[in-house]
């Protein structure tokens, strides 16, 4: 009744179908460790952006490579800035999606040492190579508070080539790039400023990162799933279709007096 499954073609689908599934199966856990990540870290940002602000030199020192547990942690940071050493990032958005530069200065503490502070979105110049107009930073002892970031990498941005940038423009914010630049000792990280808040020109404050959000994997994991489960249903209403469509014809042959047809060879 069912010799039909050993032709080639029944083989080749029953194949087909037997990868699927736990093809199907290890593409919905993907998703759904994907789901389980953006929960985590959303819990992450929330937990660090309601923490009480600490002196970013409890978190941070020179050469440190800022944790996964300590991003965007409120930190404050004490000092006069050194305008003199500010640089622009290329390739930044605004918060609404407009091209241009993050403004970072050299904030210098009371030790000597200094954190980069990362105060804020500007345009662009027409030119791309020429420097942004760039409103000043206070002058004088500040205190800033913002988030604590860990240093941009050429492997995390999928930049390679950072030669030949026009001058004061560097496309990663990284403390041991800029601490060769300065001569200086630099903390580990940057500080992403949230206050004091902008008045007049002063550069656009970056906005705090989406942990709303946790996207459409839980449902991309649910619908691979689903397709997993619809394998083997297909795989049977077919059967079923091929063994009654054959008994439809063995019935018609015999009626007519034809002689049913041998299955199919392998």
């Amino acid at each position: 009744m069912y010799r039909f499954l050993l032709s080639r073609q029944w083989v080749i689908l029953t194949l087909v179908a037997l990868v699927l599934v736990p093809t199907m199966i290890e593409l919905g856990f993907w998703q759904f460790h994907r789901h389980e990540r953006r929960v985590a870290q959303n819990a992450l940002i929330a937990d660090n952006l309601k923490a009480k602000p600490v002196a970013v030199e409890e978190l941070t020192s020179p050469g440190h490579t800022v944790p996964r547990a300590d991003y965007w942690r409120r930190v404050t940071a004490t000092g006069v800035f050194d305008t003199a050493h500010e640089v622009v990032v290329r390739r930044r958005t605004s918060a609404d999606d407009r091209v241009g530069f993050h403004v970072l200065t050299p904030l210098a503490l009371a030790d000597g040492r200094v954190v980069l502070v990362n105060r804020g979105w500007v345009p662009a110049a027409p030119d791309q190579k020429a420097f942004p107009v760039v409103p000043p930073a206070p002058k004088g002892r500040v205190t800033v508070t913002g988030r604590l970031k860990a240093d941009e990498t050429t492997g995390a941005s999928g930049i390679k080539d950072l030669r030949g940038l026009p001058d004061r423009q560097v496309m990663l914010i990284n403390s041991a790039q800029q601490a060769e630049l300065l001569g200086r000792a630099v903390l580990g990280g940057y500080v992403e400023q949230t206050a004091p808040e902008p008045a007049g020109d002063s550069p656009e404050l970056i906005p705090a990162p989406d942990h709303d959000s946790i996207g459409a994997h839980m449902a991309y994991a649910v619908q691979w799933w689903l397709f997993t489960a619809g394998v083997p249903v297909g795989w049977v209403i077919l059967v079923r279709r091929e063994k009654r469509d054959r008994e439809a014809a063995a019935r018609t042959d015999a009626a007519s007096g034809t002689p049913e047809p041998e299955p199919a060879a392998l």
